[in-house]
């Protein structure tokens, strides 16, 4: 497939940009393409970098050590010694906002971030203006000049998703592929999944279709264990514990248990209910528990400590993630790709996240966390933790969205503020924006109503700024505005009474920029 590309590894000239450069941690052992050294262009390791042991200040201020268990997890499953697991982890927390803050820089022409290299030291961000390569390289990253945005990749995705029919199965996979700058397309019948795809018009340069055997099962089991049951012998495993008001809980995958069913701990406690789940489309659920059982902020390391949960910053392509499970306990792997469609002998879900963790049956509805940051919730997978495999995730920001809950960290949960003009809504998002810009909320997916009834909106942004505040509902595979208010000023409220299904909001800066806060309510 041909596309036109462009790397940058060469010094250009130094240009200012509110990024500092980010020092990576030297991998010994590996080297670049082309005969470069595989860093950080324009960054340097000082003496005694390669072997630094993992202190996370960069990120959180503080002196900590590496979560228990994880170090010798990464060893093991990525095939590192102490001191590339180390310099990993230290790798993946420093440049890990590099990327994020380049995504935002950057705009419409960002194509995708992603780590490379045992050790993760060299971050890549792909542009598809070759003027953006002086402000990547001032920001200590490489720069990948590419044909289309990543905002253009996922609406071929979303071509292809709609395209593809579920039955009879002519694809189980589909994923955006930020390294190859264009969308994959994995399938046990390639011929046919090519002709259907060159019949819709879609871009046929934009897509790879793979021959393929992966087919991705859901993981729930019937084998006793550490874990919890739904029903008499059904076992599932549990991902993060959460609040909603003042109720605890947790979250699992969707499709382990129905709304209302019952379950029961490791040790046949009576334990909880499922309040809501959804499978497919989506693969989440959360459970409520009873006062014998307490939400704590931990993930079993498989070596009889936890794992810390301090929140839920998302990792970029290319960085380590480990699950744990109830049937194979802790493993690691890297990040593959994002916005995953995956087909299920049940349906489709969308929006997951690819992985070389490996999992097997009984391990669905498990943690998926990088370093002491939550990820996601184990969906399905192929392969076992003997040959390896393919696992799949659900986002954890997704399903704390949708149904308006907490994620208990090891910082506590304090309430929500009650000052400003959006006070007294269910739901309440701080972000940022900038002139001529958009963010979405909640926290840059959607939330989902069941039944029909009525939405609310409040939008208190920054003094002197000029804000509008649009409800988008998605339609099949598009986001379409249902609701608008765009009057002068930094304040602005939305009422709308609509039918069930997914919905967000938008936040645009005609003028001015800075902080702001969306209170919204839900039916």
């Amino acid at each position: 497939m041909s596309r036109s590309r462009t790397m940058a590894g060469c010094v250009l000239a130094i240009v200012a940009l509110a990024l500092a450069a980010v020092p990576a941690v030297a991998d010994h052992r590996t080297t670049g393409s082309a005969g470069r050294a595989a860093t950080v262009p324009g960054t340097s390791v000082s003496p005694g970098t390669e072997g630094a042991t993992w202190t996370p200040a960069a990120r959180t201020g503080r002196g900590v050590a590496p979560p228990p268990g994880m170090l010798e997890a990464l060893q093991r499953d990525l095939g590192l010694n102490a001191e590339q697991a180390q310099a990993r982890l230290l790798n993946e927390a420093r440049l890990t906002p590099v990327a994020e803050r380049l995504g935002k820089v950057l705009g419409p022409r960002f194509a995708g971030a992603w780590l490379r290299g045992n050790s993760a030291h060299t971050l890549v961000v792909a542009t598809t203006s070759a003027a953006d390569i002086p402000v990547i390289l001032a920001a200590g990253a490489q720069a990948d000049v590419v044909t289309r945005s990543l905002t253009v990749l996922k609406t071929v995705k979303e071509r292809v998703d709609a395209t593809l029919p579920p039955k009879p199965l002519v694809s189980s996979v589909r994923y955006v592929d930020v390294r190859g700058n264009r969308v994959v397309v994995l399938t046990p019948r390639p011929d046919e999944a090519e002709t259907v795809i060159e019949g819709t018009g879609i871009d046929t340069g934009a897509v790879l279709v793979l021959p393929s055997t992966e087919v991705p099962l859901p993981l729930f089991d019937l084998v006793g264990g550490n874990a919890y049951y739904i029903g008499v012998t059904r076992r599932c495993s549990i991902a993060f514990s959460v609040l909603k008001d003042t109720r605890a809980g947790f979250v699992t995958a969707g499709h382990c248990g129905v709304k209302g069913a019952v379950t029961t701990g490791f040790n046949r406690v009576a334990q909880g209910v499922f309040q809501a789940s959804d499978f497919p489309g989506d693969d989440y659920a959360w459970v409520s528990v009873n006062s014998a059982w307490t939400a704590t902020p931990a993930v079993d390391n498989g070596q009889g400590g936890t794992v810390p949960v301090a929140g839920a910053k998302v990792a970029i392509e290319g960085a380590s993630v480990c699950r744990a499970g109830s049937t194979t306990d802790f493993h690691c792997g890297l990040i593959q790709q994002r916005d995953a469609s995956v087909t299920y002998p049940q349906g489709t879900v969308f929006g997951l996240t690819r992985t070389t963790v490996c999992a097997e049956g009984g391990d669905s509805g498990g943690a998926f966390i990088s370093a002491d940051q939550a990820q996601g919730i184990a969906s399905g997978g192929s392969g076992d933790c003997n040959l390896g495999g393919v696992t799949y995730f659900q986002p954890i920001l997704e399903v704390l969205s949708a149904y308006g809950l907490e994620l208990r960290t090891t910082a506590g949960n304090p309430p929500p503020p009650t000052t400003g003009t959006c006070t007294g809504y269910s739901s309440t998002y701080d972000g940022t924006v900038k002139a001529g810009e958009s963010a979405y909320q909640p926290r840059n997916v959607h939330y989902t109503t069941r039944v029909t009834g009525p939405h609310a909106g409040c939008l208190d942004g920054p003094p002197g700024s000029d804000l509008d505040l649009y409800l988008q509902k998605l339609v099949g595979r598009t986001w379409t505005t249902v609701a608008t208010s765009g009057g002068a000023g930094p304040d602005e409220k939305i009422g709308y009474t609509g039918t069930a299904g997914r919905y967000r909001y938008k936040v645009t800066a005609t003028a001015g920029s800075g902080a702001y806060t969306l209170g919204f309510n839900a039916p």
